[in-house]
């Protein structure tokens, strides 16, 4: 049965025979000797099995971390093992989330389980979490990532390696832009550790301290590196103004050189209309080649969420003295600020979600303090805290969104201030799949799972298929919402009523039941 077709009937017949949308009627299993499930019988599910394919109905047998068998499936076949009664409710592979924030080790996931995703990528923006955090490893990325190994996540965990973290951890001064050709072999040696250690290929932040400071010899210098083990390298770019976009993207791809580039939340900051959008995926199309499969991510929000520091001019930002900058340029940089705010859309387009005023708009702090609001600015400064920023279209993102080379990804972090990380994947399945459906289901399933996968060379996830993992999603797609806003933006989205990591129950009727998540490595390094 194609997704077009799978419709609401199947579902409302569930729902109308009995509990089957709402519940996991089930027949008990024999544990393991270590108290966990030995495997379970998912019977009668519409697998979206990640591909692409169009959807069937049928059974999927899971034994141990590992899907073994599909097909219909006997009473003798169940023996042993929980059996799940789907109802006709869609089976799919869990979601991959390429970009995200946060440390397993001091936060648990519970957010992105409840909305679908089994595996997080993080080392994002050219950060690291091995340099910051209760846990942090001495700044060394391997270590943090055995430490994690060892810590039982609730969600499988990869990591990249961050290019800021990476310049820091080489002794290179943030302030820094030539760096010298010892400095550049330690940049390269610690990248190739990393990689060895099994991180998936490297971030940049390049509209951030320090990666604003790079130039294209240091960043050249590290595309063989990641090349030689056909890895990724992942950027939030310099710009995404629509002005400075294509450029932007331009210098990516130069300096991933023989490297697979990989375009963080794409955007068009003050761009507008799905034209716009048709007009920048077109200039991605001309830059990819049998090399360079040239893929992004996006997420389907109108506001991004970042420091305010992204508002302040480069001479304002570390490593210079802010307060010395303030204190001989005032003028000169309100005027900055004054502008810089009113091409974003003006001070009703910024909503703190950090520090004192964390809930309320710029327009609301300066009316408040009866001050203009690039005064207000000043006073907080570019290390003042992190703010959602209402600089996108909706139609224009939409379209991207929808591009089939385009992700699905959140950009967010438990506990964070921005409701995509706790509603990415459940929106995207609710408004682009169901209740105005813009693409076939299997096609949004892909998105979050297949293409998200081969981007990372993933072989044993985001497919539904005998030998691969058994990271699965068990819903009723009518039944999916993403609960999280900007007001309660970390609200658990609703739907999904059982997650899989690795065969063991992660998060079952919206608890979270089980740490099954592991350390991924690239390679199975």
């Amino acid at each position: 049965m194609h997704a077009s077709g799978w419709g609401r009937r199947r579902f409302m017949g569930a729902m109308v025979a009995g509990t089957a949308c709402a519940a996991l009627p089930s027949l008990p299993g024999r544990a393991a000797p270590d108290g966990r499930l030995s495997g379970w019988l998912l019977r009668d599910v519409l697998l979206v099995d990640g591909s692409g394919s169009p959807a069937r109905i049928t059974d999927v047998l899971v034994r141990g971390d590992r899907v073994e068998r599909i097909g219909r499936l006997s009473a003798a076949d169940a023996r042993g093992l929980r059996v799940i009664e789907g109802g006709g409710r869609v089976l799919a592979p869990g979601f991959i989330d390429l970009h995200t924030h946060g440390d397993p080790l001091e936060r648990a996931f519970t957010p992105f389980l409840a909305m679908g995703v089994t595996t997080v990528v993080l080392g994002q923006d050219g950060g690291s979490p091995a340099l910051s955090g209760a846990h942090a490893a001495a700044g060394s990325l391997p270590d943090w990532m055995d430490a994690v190994a060892h810590a039982a996540p609730d969600i499988n965990v990869a990591t990249l390696s961050g290019h800021g973290a990476l310049r820091r951890r080489a002794g290179i001064d943030d302030g820094i832009r030539q760096p010298s050709d010892e400095a550049l072999a330690r940049l390269c040696a610690i990248l190739e550790a990393d990689l060895r250690a099994g991180a998936f290929g490297m971030s940049t932040g390049l509209e951030y301290v320090p990666g604003r400071y790079a130039e294209p010899r240091e960043l050249a210098a590290l595309g063989p590196v990641l090349a030689g083990v056909d890895a990724v390298v992942m950027s939030h770019m310099r710009s995404e103004d629509a002005g400075d976009v294509r450029e932007s993207i331009r210098e990516l791809v130069a300096a991933a050189g023989p490297a697979r580039a990989h375009v963080s939340h794409l955007k068009m900051v003050y761009g507008r209309g799905e034209d716009a959008a048709g007009d920048l995926l077109d200039f991605l199309q001309s830059l990819r080649s049998p090399g360079q499969p040239l893929t992004a991510d996006a997420y389907p929000y109108e506001a991004s969420y970042t420091g305010v520091a992204i508002l302040f001019p480069e001479w304002a930002l570390p490593p210079t003295d802010y307060a010395t900058v303030r204190a001989a340029r005032v003028d000169e940089l309100r005027a900055h600020l004054q502008q810089r705010m009113i091409l974003r859309g003006g001070p009703e387009a910024l909503l703190f979600g950090t520090g004192p005023h964390a809930g309320r708009t710029l327009a609301q702090v300066a009316e408040a303090r009866g001050m203009p609001f690039a005064d207000v600015l000043l006073d907080i400064g570019p290390g003042g805290g992190q703010a959602a920023h209402f600089v996108m279209d909706r139609a224009l993102q939409d379209r991207l969104l929808l591009d089939p080379r385009v992700a699905v990804a959140s950009d967010g972090s438990p506990g964070g201030s921005h409701p995509r990380g706790a509603g990415t994947f459940a929106k995207w399945i609710e408004e682009f799949a169901v209740r105005a459906p813009r693409v076939p289901l299997e096609e949004a399933v892909r998105k979050a799972t297949a293409l998200p996968a081969s981007i990372l060379g993933l072989s044993d996830r985001g497919i539904v298929r005998p030998g691969a993992r058994a990271d699965l999603l068990l819903f009723d797609p009518a039944r999916i919402r993403a609960k999280a806003d900007y007001v309660n933006p970390t609200a658990l989205a609703e739907g999904f009523d059982l997650v899989l990591v690795n065969g063991q129950p992660a998060l079952e009727d919206g608890a979270a039941i089980a740490r099954a998540g592991r350390l991924l490595r690239r390679g199975g390094a």
